[in-house]
């Protein structure tokens, strides 16, 4: 079983969300993307999920739409929207919210910091990883000068709890003289999949894990029918001196003409094999599998 460590102050931000979750603050390289989960109650699963920017709340995407460079995906089977920003720019960074539209009365929201920079506190080379189940999956990522002696998590947004660094499961490594750190988890279960997120300080970043089933070997039976072939073998083609019925006339030396005897018993039918020696046919079978 994995040991987690709950962390107080994510507690304290959800209960004044007002029934909506997300991460404070994020960071991202320049030109990169970035996905947020916004998550909230089984109640609103049936309400409109809004992505708003500024303090102003300004809406730029419903749920199950997309605008230029954002695309709003709801997740009612997990309690949870996902606002997907592409190629983003240094004019992005602000204030967002998650926000849930509650009819007659004022939405549940939670806001998201978002920096955009060149050299941002924290990044992944992949924000999306694959495992296998039974097997590994690992995540590299840097962290920017001033930070190397921040406390690192990794953690998993669903239950918002973060692991130690060393866990049966999980391996978390923090190189500061490269500014890097790596994260391995092994022993890969169904349930693993989902969000996490990687934070020096007070900043993080997204990854996604998703975890694909292990491929099952089946040993099909094999069963050999034996099929019989039949192979003669053919004899030489020379032909069989026979006897003739009628013996041919001989003049004897009186000048008369006589018959030959005919001879009491008549020659057997020979059939020779190339060797001069007599051969009989040979028949044999050959059994295939």
């Amino acid at each position: 079983k994995r040991e987690k460590i709950y962390i107080k102050y994510i507690y304290l931000n959800i209960l004044g969300s007002e029934r909506v979750s997300t991460l404070q603050h994020l960071t991202v390289r320049r030109g990169e993307s970035l996905t947020v989960p916004c998550f909230y109650e089984e109640k609103y699963k049936s309400h409109r999920k809004t992505w708003c920017k500024g303090g102003e709340w300004i809406i730029a995407a419903y749920a199950n739409t997309s605008t230029t460079g954002i695309s709003v995906t709801d997740h009612p089977s997990q309690n949870m929207f996902t606002v997907d920003l592409k190629n983003l720019q240094d004019s992005d960074s602000g204030k967002y919210w998650c926000a849930v539209e509650i009819v007659g009365a004022p939405d549940v929201r939670n806001y998201v910091q978002l920096t955009v920079s060149s050299d941002p506190a924290v990044w992944v080379e992949n924000s999306r990883v694959i495992g296998q189940e039974g097997g590994g999956v690992s995540v590299q990522g840097f962290y920017s000068s001033g930070y190397e002696n921040k406390e690192k998590k990794w953690c998993r947004v669903k239950t918002w709890s973060c692991y130690p660094f060393q866990d049966s499961t999980v391996n978390i490594s923090d190189d500061k003289n490269n500014r890097s750190f790596r994260v391995e988890m092994i022993g890969l279960q169904k349930s693993d999949a989902g969000w996490y997120w990687f934070s020096a300080g007070d900043v993080g970043v997204t990854v996604h894990l998703t975890v694909t089933e292990r491929p099952t070997t089946t040993t099909a039976a094999v069963t050999t029918v034996p099929t019989t072939q039949k192979t003669t073998t053919k004899t030489s083609d020379k032909k069989t001196v026979e006897p003739t019925d009628t013996p041919t006339a001989v003049t004897s030396a009186t000048g008369k003409s006589e018959k030959p005897e005919a001879p009491t018993n008549p020659p057997e039918e020979i059939t020779t094999c190339g060797f001069g020696k007599p051969m009989e046919s040979v028949e044999f079978c050959i059994a295939q599998n």
